[in-house]
């Protein structure tokens, strides 16, 4: 008669066993199956460092330019898409030699000798951000020497015969902030780069027409 009872009491002691381990099973399936929150980005990630500031645009302060009044451009600017990689860095020019060449702006005479054989004159252009621009003209004979002021059309040298890479005499006209080129053509303002008299004319005492 004991066994009855002792046999109730193993029957209850499995059944509890059995759903333990079914409650186990699920739960561990439950946790298996559920869903990886997402982490918020400000929880995984660095804050980013903010943007650098653009470079300053290139203001139109140009009043003359350098050759003439409207000469022919033989080259325009041709950014190159790296560094080192094939472009053209400036505006070739065409002037004969011996044209007078005029800074484009008032500015600081920076360079003024000879580079790999040809003339070259650098003028740096206060006002224009930080670095400032410098306007480069080549193959020149020097009339102005390092730390000159010049104003706008004021002549800094001739156009050499020898030294430009232009099928004919031209002057290669460039620009840079630091040692980033950029269009020279830029400097002009519109009424500048149109065709018709410059209006620095009168400053060179030739009369405006009527």
């Amino acid at each position: 008669m004991a066994r009855a009872p002792r046999a109730a009491t193993a029957a209850r002691a499995y059944g509890r066993s059995v759903v333990r381990l079914v409650l186990l099973l699920f739960l561990t399936a439950a946790v298996l199956l559920a869903p990886v929150p997402r982490l918020t980005p400000t929880a995984t990630s660095v804050p980013a460092a903010p943007d650098p500031a653009p470079a300053p645009a290139v203001p139109a302060v140009g009043r003359a330019w350098p050759v003439g009044v409207r000469p022919p451009i033989l080259r325009g600017w041709e950014p190159p898409a790296t560094t080192y990689g094939r472009g053209h860095r400036g505006v070739d020019l065409a002037a004969p030699a011996g044209t007078p060449v005029r800074a484009v702006a008032a500015g600081r005479v920076s360079f003024a000798g000879r580079v790999a054989g040809k003339g070259v004159v650098s003028v740096e252009l206060p006002g224009t951000g930080d670095p400032r621009l410098r306007t480069t003209y080549e193959p020149v004979r020097a009339t102005v020497k390092k730390g000159d002021e010049v104003e706008a059309g004021e002549v800094v040298g001739t156009v050499e015969a020898t030294g430009s890479h232009c099928t004919e005499t031209c002057v290669h006209w460039g620009l840079r902030r630091a040692d980033t080129y950029l269009d020279p053509l830029s400097l002009l303002p519109p009424w500048l780069l149109r065709s018709g008299p410059s209006r620095l004319l009168p400053v060179l005492g030739v009369p405006l027409p009527s």
